[in-house]
């Protein structure tokens, strides 16, 4: 298993093409989420993934919000397997890599309810009440680096 961090522009089309074909997998056909994933915010932002084979098993992607360089706004969280631990290592080495070559104060997502405990155990707290993103249930949550 390998830990990738990469701009946009330097995925290599293999790379993209797994990690859409890992997000359309967990977002549309496990969770039936009917969005439209390809929203343009890929082209701005740091990609961070674990791969095996080829293939992404574990992903997630980081942005500045427009206007803002006080925060990094973290989505399109994922994992394949669950429950192996994938998803945590992702998380240690994707907070690592931002506090060292980001310039934020914060790290802020939007998780699922039922996912906010993973998001807990780095750190992140609950900073707001619940809200529908999708049909699903979410909270805001946000990790204070410094």
């Amino acid at each position: 298993m390998v830990f990738i961090s990469k701009n946009f522009n330097e995925l290599t089309t293999t790379e993209l093409y797994e990690i859409l074909k890992s997000r359309a997998e967990v977002f549309l056909l496990e969770q039936k989420i009917i969005c439209q994933d390809l929203d343009d915010i890929d082209y701005k932002s740091r990609h961070y993934f674990l791969q095996e084979n080829n293939r992404v098993i574990a992903y997630l992607r980081v942005f500045y919000n427009d206007g803002d360089n006080s925060a990094v706004q973290m989505g399109r969280v994922l994992t394949l397997k669950h429950g192996c631990g994938f998803g945590a290592e992702l998380m240690k080495k994707s907070i690592a890599d931002i506090k060292k070559n980001y310039k934020c104060s914060k790290i802020c997502l939007h998780s699922q309810k039922y996912a906010a405990g993973f998001y807990e155990k780095f750190g992140f707290k609950v900073v707001s009440g619940d809200f529908l993103e999708e049909g699903i249930v979410h909270v805001s949550m946000e990790l204070e680096l410094r």
